[in-house]
């Protein structure tokens, strides 16, 4: 019967080799450095891998990394081992004492294989192979190692030098550290030399006793810290005051340079220990020119070069034998033959007490209010506005195009009236930002088009208009005429010699068809057929609000103060914080799922508008329902994988649209940057994490002035074209950023 191995995975230090990649709070073994798992996954499914014999798999990870220890470990077998957690590091010769400690305690003087984490071993069962050639040495008693044989005078590899051979097994004679270049090419000419893995085989006796000999003092610290230890499912927890007061100390110099007759197994698989730059430029998908292409980099007559960006643009032109790494905090440039030496710049940051080496950089680290500014105006006024303002016009038949293509070439689909206007409308908002584009023109051609091609008999307006402006559908909605007055409202204000006249019948018509007889809001379209919403009175405050603002009549805040009685009788549900979406003709909340459903992207909308129209109103209290509608959205309404919106959750909050969408995450914004100058508590690292997360996950992805709109509940995008619909709330939001952060000395 073969034997049963007990194995554990060390899963501790830094990998400072790595920086600016990995760091304490994310180190080494957590990256996927070759495509197919980070290290540690890696690890451990190679583990479960062995032909034949029991194998319980044990992790000795830091506490604080639980969580990521927990991922990684999702789905495997690890035939009744489990984590260890360490609350505090103390180097790997406290693990294998604790990896002795459990072994003896379960499975008696059973054998024990130690493994680090973070090596790449491409060959399982040339790897268990090799394990299993160490194992009548192990049980005789002795300490086993692994050696691979050099290919090239390596200095960031401890060696091993061996003595007599018997039977596939070499007398250790000593253990050696990293050497300089010439050491390390002697050591290759001598032909008796092994890079040492790091990894070990031994019966748990055997173990013991050599602590006993040689660290009496480690043992009997990590002995009385383990049985101090308490368990619970998820793992195995040692009590801090008794783990730090282990000595801290390697397992090379702690015992296996002090311990006689240590056997060494020529290992028979690949192996690297990725610690390096240049090492991952040798085993990474290479180019014909034999650069390492990792992220959004562009590389020009480039060669054996690893270059990565794990954030903005990196660009490179003629780098021969070059590493260079960057994150948004950090970014390492070295020949790759000296990238070994990224410890010294760890050990500089360190003394300086920098935070580079502690924590990852976030996509959204606030730094400071206003952190985003310069990005924002580029991408406004230098990317998106130039784009939108040429490619999204439609020059030939009017009015602009409804989407355009990932390529930024116009889609011939049907023109919504809606986005007719709310074209117009981002065109005026970025005007009055001072854009020094042709909004004029652009609002006088897009109200020219709206008028001439979309206006019906009674004098309301159109639903849909074909590419060529004739009429597809010619239902009154009541969403429409909102976003038609919102646009009048902003082109008044630019100066728009028709926009007043147009508002006025658009108003008369609103009053004459769209409003309910019983004075309870207006009805979804002429007909008044069809279920209530509570979204087309959110967007006709908005309008209301608008031309209060563009006239001072305070007939429109009069208009605006009918939708808020509506919000507070029928919409917003005080017991969960919520606002519905869907309701029957008498304003009661609709039968089955859509009388639960909410949408994070409203409540955000409804919360800047509460603001606005408490600060025109004095209505104070109204900030209050704001802020509840924020938390409630922030609190049930977010992914957190991402940290964006969803696009529906219940009352409860149970998500029923996974989808994340690009304007909720514009309307945060705006809400934010409402209840920060409302009263209530700073929300200032909130309005920038909310604009870090915009730019993170559907602007900076997308092509210049574009944006990705749909990102499935993982991450990964789902768009197929650019709706311009969705142009007005990032130019409103990230316009209403700028001025949020401007400096008033300015």
């Amino acid at each position: 019967m073969t034997e049963r191995i007990v194995s554990f995975v060390m899963s501790g230090g830094v990998g400072s080799r790595l920086w600016p990649l990995s760091r304490e709070d994310n180190p080494k073994q957590f990256h996927d450095l070759s495509g197919d798992g980070s290290m540690l996954a890696k690890t451990l499914r190679r583990l479960t891998a062995r032909p034949e014999g029991e194998t319980p798999i044990f992790l000795i990870a830091a506490e604080r990394h639980a969580d990521r220890v927990h991922a990684d470990l999702a789905g495997l077998d690890l035939a009744g081992g489990g984590p260890l957690f360490e609350p505090t590091g103390r180097n790997t010769a406290a693990a294998v004492a604790l990896a002795t400690l459990r072994t003896l305690s379960e499975f008696g003087d059973s054998l024990v294989l130690v493994v680090p984490s973070d090596h790449e071993i491409s060959t399982p069962r040339q790897f268990w192979q090799s394990v299993e050639a160490g194992t009548e040495a192990a049980r005789s008693g002795r300490l086993v190692v692994f050696g691979i044989k050099p290919t090239q005078p390596e200095t960031g590899y401890g060696y091993i030098e061996v003595a007599a051979e018997s039977g596939g097994t070499f007398d250790v004679s000593r253990f050696v550290e990293k050497p300089d270049i010439e050491t390390a090419q002697s050591y290759l000419k001598a032909g008796n030399f092994y890079w040492n893995t790091g990894i070990f085989l031994f019966r748990a006796g055997a173990m013991r006793d050599a602590f006993i000999a040689f660290q009496p003092d480690i043992w009997l610290a990590t002995e009385a810290a383990y049985r101090a230890a308490t368990s619970d499912l998820s793992g195995l927890y040692m009590p801090l005051e008794l783990y730090a007061a282990i000595p801290s100390n390697s397992i090379d110099y702690a015992i296996m340079e002090r311990a006689k007759d240590i056997a060494m197994v020529p290992a028979g698989f690949r192996w690297n220990d990725l610690g390096s730059w240049q090492s991952l430029l040798d085993v990474g998908p290479a180019d014909d020119r034999g650069n390492v292409i990792i992220g959004d980099v562009v590389a020009i007559d480039c060669e054996n070069s690893y270059i990565r960006s794990d954030g903005r643009l990196l660009s490179a032109i003629g780098m021969k034998d070059i590493a260079i790494v960057s994150t948004s905090d950090a970014t390492f440039v070295a020949p790759v033959s000296h990238s070994q030496h990224v410890k010294k710049i760890v050990e500089q940051l360190e003394k300086s007490g920098r935070l580079e080496t502690r924590f990852t950089p976030a996509h959204d680290r606030v730094i400071e209010s206003g952190a985003w500014r310069r990005r924002v105006h580029h991408w406004l006024f230098q990317e998106t506005l130039p784009l939108w303002s040429t490619s999204g016009v439609d020059e030939r038949h009017g009015g602009f195009h409804e989407a355009l293509g990932l390529d930024a070439s116009p889609l011939m689909k049907p023109k919504r009236m809606r986005t007719m206007a709310r074209q117009v409308y981002a065109f005026a908002v970025a005007r009055a930002r001072g854009w020094d584009g042709p909004a004029d023109r652009l609002i006088s051609h897009g109200i020219v088009f709206m008028a001439g091609k979309g206006r019906t008999d009674k004098g309301g307006w159109v639903r849909t208009l074909n590419v060529d402006g004739s009429v597809a559908d010619a239902t009154e909605d009541a969403y429409d005429h909102s976003c038609v007055l919102l646009a009048l409202a902003h082109a008044h204000m630019s100066g728009n010699a028709d926009a007043l006249r147009l508002g006025e019948e658009t108003f008369a018509f609103l009053d004459a068809h769209l409003e309910d007889s019983r004075m309870t809001g207006f009805l979804e379209t002429s007909d008044g057929k069809g279920e209530r919403r509570s979204n087309p009175h959110m967007h006709l405050l908005e309008a209301f609000l608008a031309w209060h603002q563009a006239t001072g009549e305070r007939a429109h805040l009069r208009r605006a103060a009918r939708i808020i009685d509506l919000f507070r009788s029928h919409f917003f549900d005080p017991e969960s914080w919520t606002l519905g979406e869907y309701f029957d003709d008498e304003w009661k909340p609709s039968a089955g799922e859509k009388g639960s459903w909410t949408e994070p992207g409203h409540h955000f909308e409804w919360a800047s508008l509460l603001v606005d129209f408490a600060g025109r109103s004095g209505q104070a209290e109204l900030s209050g329902f704001a802020r509840k509608l924020y938390a409630s959205a922030t609190a049930n309404g977010l992914n957190r994988a991402t940290g964006l919106a969803y696009g529906a959750v219940s009352r409860q909050g149970l998500p029923l649209d996974l989808i994340s969408r690009s304007w909720p995450q514009a309307e945060a914004v705006k809400a934010a940057i409402a209840l920060d100058g409302s009263g209530g508590p700073d929300l200032k690292p909130e309005i920038e994490a909310r604009v870090g997360r915009l730019f993170r996950w559907h602007i900076d992805p997308a092509p210049l002035g574009l944006w990705i709109d749909r990102i499935d509940e993982r991450g990964r995008s789902l768009a197929s074209d650019v709706p311009a619909s969705i142009f007005y709330h990032l130019v409103c939001a990230l316009t209403q950023y700028l001025d949020s952060t401007a400096d008033p000395k300015a």
